[in-house]
């Protein structure tokens, strides 16, 4: 039990004074890029999507 009580003791210590948390200016610009990148893979798969569907449309003869 004493180990377990050691761990998040230390735990504890490094989160507060050992991690270096980012800025909120660095967890917007961050956010915005994921967002974009989300935005980006989103049409890209859209765009297969539509291009995979009009083919099989074409092989099988379907209007």
């Amino acid at each position: 039990m004493s180990k377990i009580i050691s761990y998040i003791k230390e735990s504890r210590n490094e989160l507060l004074h050992k991690v270096t948390w980012p800025t909120l200016r660095e967890l917007q610009s961050s956010s915005v890029v994921v967002l974009v990148a989300s935005l980006i893979i989103a049409l890209i798969v859209f765009a297969m999507d539509s291009v995979f569907e009009n083919l099989i449309k074409l092989f099988y003869g379907i209007n």
